[in-house]
């Protein structure tokens, strides 16, 4: 006599067995997609890198500039989609590090040296130990930022100058003073490779973007404001705007230190609308 109870489980047939395996392997394509996505970001990143490389020796260097602008934009983009999605691994930590090692170590280093030398295969010595510095350094605060796990560190800052900021100096630079940039009789320009690189690898304390992209509150206007500017000053003045944002960065320990006194000018409920 066949069971009417409610809490019977009706038997598995072939074709229950079937439905169940393709829904199952559906959510496992699914959530394989939602993995792989963050890793297309950091591949795009890597790609624009490589490609900066093969236009600096060239001679395109605005072109290249351009490129590694878009690495640091899909740099920031892949972290940010890796915490949508709960796609955080080790593959995608390791990936990333060696795709910024390509667009914000190799890229800026040959950038700046091709500059310098212009496009010359002689020996250069200032040219190759400043730029071997910056290659240097990069893959130092690079492994140092994978192999230093500390769970009471501020997430909020980083230790050193990371390095997309630091290309973002050298990128900007290109940007404003690319023609006068190119001969060796300009020995700032090796200032521009020295400097950032030295901050990289230093324990000098930089705000970390994450905490840029996330608000505190659900009412994130203050964010939205930044935004906006940043975008319309990119459209209507990239150079000054990407200088401001680069150098502004680079000289914020400096500078905050000094600003900070004028924070207490701010009405409060202007900060809380900001916030």
């Amino acid at each position: 006599m066949p069971s009417s109870a409610s809490g019977a489980r009706a038997p598995q047939t072939r074709r229950t067995a079937t439905v169940e395996f393709v829904r199952g392997s559906v959510r496992g394509t699914r959530r394989r997609a939602l993995a792989t996505l963050p890793s297309l970001f950091t591949l795009a990143n890597m790609m624009c890198g490589f490609v900066a490389i093969l236009v600096s020796i060239r001679g395109q260097y605005t072109l290249a500039a351009v490129l590694i602008g878009l690495s640091v934009v899909f740099d920031i983009a892949d972290g940010a989609v890796a915490r949508l999605v709960g796609a955080v691994t080790p593959f995608g930590l390791q990936f990333d590090s060696l795709a910024d090692l390509v667009s914000f170590g190799l890229a800026p280093a040959l950038l700046a040296f091709t500059l310098f030398s212009e496009g010359r295969d002689a020996w250069d010595p200032l040219g190759w130990v400043a730029c071997g510095l910056w290659v240097a350094c990069a893959a130092i605060r690079l492994a140092r930022f994978n192999t230093t796990i500390d769970p009471t560190a501020d997430k909020r800052y980083f230790t050193g100058l990371p390095s997309p900021g630091a290309a973002g100096v050298v990128l900007a630079s290109v940007s404003a003073f690319g023609e006068q940039m190119q001969g060796r009789d300009r020995l700032w320009v090796l200032l521009i490779v020295a400097v950032p690189a030295l901050l990289m690898v230093s324990t000098v304390r930089f705000r970390s973007f994450r905490s840029l992209v996330s608000p505190r509150s659900g009412r994130p206007y203050g964010l939205l404001a930044a935004v906006a500017a940043v975008v319309a000053g990119l459209a209507l003045a990239p150079v000054v705007t990407g200088c401001v944002l680069a150098y502004g960065y680079l000289l914020a320990p400096v500078l905050v230190p000094v600003v900070s006194p004028l924070n207490r000018l701010v009405p409060a409920r202007l900060k809380e609308l900001l916030t």
